[in-house]
């Protein structure tokens, strides 16, 4: 079987990550910061362990700010809808994942208008257009950092500077980002960062963050128990408390901390060249063959480790069936729950095929690929 869907999650994960959670759930599954006993307290260590390796991933100062969700969409709605208030204009872009445009559009019932700021045929976003979209109202800037349909990579530090220059602040998606590319919380401006930890982080299903800049306020989704002022009726305002209800998935945490100390021993840029390595491999194989078109730039240094593309007319649900029943390759087709992009490149009708890579891929598999299409186009 050649796993080429780490777009939607990373598979496999490192034996780290597995043994590390297994080894949690033996020894320490108490209930983190609810309890004073020594397996409660050493849960609560391993979350605080957690915060505090991705606050050094991502140069953010405080690791408290950094609040633990069960995905990326959860974070992005706490994010957009714990900021945004009546009269409110959100800019974003047309190359969105719905995790983020259908909170933006749901909040139009509550008076908060927004633009999507159109992209180009490769999925960049126009930064000139981008900064005429700024109006009195704008409040938010709520954007990715990588398309999971093209793989387009945003200049985070030019759009940083905007949102700084328009007093603006910035919520990212590093959905298919984290853990791959370089991010600066500071350097970027980026005052809200949302990112789950089952994709480029190699954690578990189940986990995901957002960090939160001190100077931003939110209101919180959901109220309840936290383990601290419990004295009181009124949720806490500390952080993470504030937005960290409930009894989290310590398992899951711990999964994601050993996720990202695996990308620490790796390193980063040696998990990103040899992704792109992949991703250029696949662009160019694929380019022999007339009838395949393939979505976003051509150059592996400007996207993320995502090619999409289509054969003909073909549906692409037709060639993923293909590729999994007929030689055990997973990639995925449709839509990729980003109905903006697919509108951007006109491929809502077809949709595309999907091939997403991680650090456990390799060139051999990306070569049999490429034969196997040259496989089923003369089939087809």
């Amino acid at each position: 079987m050649i796993y080429f869907d780490n777009g939607a999650t990373t598979f496999p994960k490192p034996d780290s990550v597995i043994n590390k959670m297994v080894e949690f759930m033996k020894t320490k599954a108490a209930n983190p910061g609810r309890s004073g006993h020594k397996m409660a307290l050493d849960a609560g260590r391993t979350i605080f362990e957690a915060r505090h390796e991705i606050a050094q991933l991502m140069n953010i100062d405080n690791p408290m700010n950094i609040v633990f969700t069960k995905n990326a969409t959860e974070s992005i709605n706490i994010g957009i809808k714990g900021y945004a208030k009546k009269g409110m204009h959100i800019i974003s872009t047309a190359m969105e994942h719905n995790s983020v445009s259908r909170p933006i559009v749901a909040l139009e019932a509550k008076g908060v208008t927004h633009t999507f700021v159109k992209c180009d045929e490769n999925g960049f976003l126009d930064l000139d257009e981008f900064e005429k979209a700024f109006n009195e109202k704008t409040g938010l800037v709520a954007i990715t950092h990588a398309s999971n349909v093209t793989g387009t990579v945003n200049d985070l530090k030019r759009i940083g500077d905007i949102c700084r220059a328009h007093k603006v602040p910035l919520l990212v998606d590093c959905a298919q980002s984290a853990g791959v590319f370089d991010i600066d919380v500071q350097q970027m401006n980026i005052a809200m960062l949302c990112a789950p930890g089952h994709k480029g982080l190699y954690g578990p299903m189940g986990t995901g963050f957002i960090y939160v800049r001190e100077d931003i306020s939110l209101t919180p989704l959901m109220e309840g128990g936290t383990g601290s002022n419990s004295e009181s009726l009124i949720h806490p305002n500390l952080m993470p408390d504030h937005l960290e209800s409930g009894t989290a998935n310590a398992v899951g945490i711990a999964g994601l901390l050993e996720g990202v100390r695996f990308i620490q021993e790796v390193g980063m840029e040696k998990i990103r060249k040899h992704e792109q390595e992949l991703t250029g491999h696949l662009i160019q194989g694929l380019k022999q063959y007339k009838n395949v078109k393939i979505y976003g730039p051509e150059d592996p240094a400007k996207r993320c480790a995502v090619v999409s593309f289509n054969i003909d007319n073909i549906q692409s649900t037709d060639i993923s069936y293909i590729l999994d029943s007929e030689f055990d390759i997973e990639v995925r087709s449709g839509l990729h729950c980003a109905a903006l992009a697919h509108e951007t490149l006109g491929t809502t009708a077809q949709g595309v095929v999907r091939v997403s890579f991680s650090y456990f891929n390799t060139i051999s598999e990306v070569d049999e690929f490429i034969k196997i299409i040259g496989q089923i186009i003369n089939i087809l």
